[in-house]
């Protein structure tokens, strides 16, 4: 079984994002980056479902700008084979990486794609959907358990009303959630094989995807600060100011 694993360099998840002084989107200058970390958790399901004898191959892949190559490393060190680099420094919404993924897809023909149910910075949760849709491949998202065996896989998803189990017929998309597993460190002798594991630099052009941004964003702002609690002396004056805020009635 061939895995292919979707990654995204994002700003680290320790960092407070920082809004440029015109509105017009996040500061990336000399911020830390690092995997997105449902990708962290996409790359380590991967590697277990190999360590369980179930998938022979992980392929990486990444959409983004050279330094995108970091990332993958990063990937290839916890345990993938290969990495491939879709390098634009254009930033790509989550329908131009769904073609371009849908497209790898088609060269590579794995048996399970695997993905981060959304990426922390755009928070779009779009992705693997609009891949399952391109490939007409069943999907199972926000998994929190995966199973993989003749032929099919077994996802437990989480919903609001609980969990749900679905059995689907590979090939299938599955996007990751937080409780699924623990990302591994990668050790030091990982870190330096990685260095030698085979990468392959592409751009949207060698695919036919036509990458340009069809949203605009027009402003970016940092939320609202909290306001200061309140004390309140008993249950009625709660109720009571509850009320006046039209909370209660």
């Amino acid at each position: 079984m061939k895995l292919l694993v979707a990654v995204k360099r994002v700003i680290d998840y320790n960092v407070k994002p920082r809004v440029k002084m015109d509105g017009s989107g996040v500061d990336l200058a000399n911020v830390k980056m690092s995997m997105n970390p449902f990708d962290e958790i996409a790359v380590e399901e991967a590697i277990r479902l190999k360590e369980k004898g179930t998938a022979t191959e992980i392929v990486a892949v990444s959409i983004g700008p050279a330094k995108a190559q970091e990332t993958l490393r990063t990937a290839l060190a916890m345990g993938a084979d290969r990495a491939i680099l879709v390098q634009t420094d254009e930033e790509v919404e989550p329908l131009g990486v769904a073609k371009i993924l849908a497209k790898i897809a088609e060269e590579e023909k794995p048996d399970m794609v695997i993905l981060g149910k959304q990426a922390i910075d755009d928070d779009n949760n779009a992705t693997g959907q609009m891949l399952g849709a391109l490939l007409g491949w069943g999907q199972g998202t926000f998994a929190s358990k995966v199973e993989a065996a003749d032929g099919a896989v077994t996802v437990t998803r989480e919903v609001d009303g609980g969990l749900e189990t679905e059995k689907l017929k590979l090939p299938a998309i599955v996007t990751t959630d937080l409780r699924l597993n623990e990302p591994r460190y990668a050790s030091l002798p990982n870190i330096m094989k990685a260095k030698s594991k085979p990468l392959a630099t592409k751009s949207p052009d060698d695919f036919g995807v036509d990458i340009a941004r069809r949203l605009e964003v027009v402003k970016v702002t940092e939320p609202p600060k909290r306001q200061a609690g309140e004390k309140v002396g008993s249950v009625d004056e709660l109720v009571a100011k509850l009320k006046a805020l039209g909370v209660a009635k």
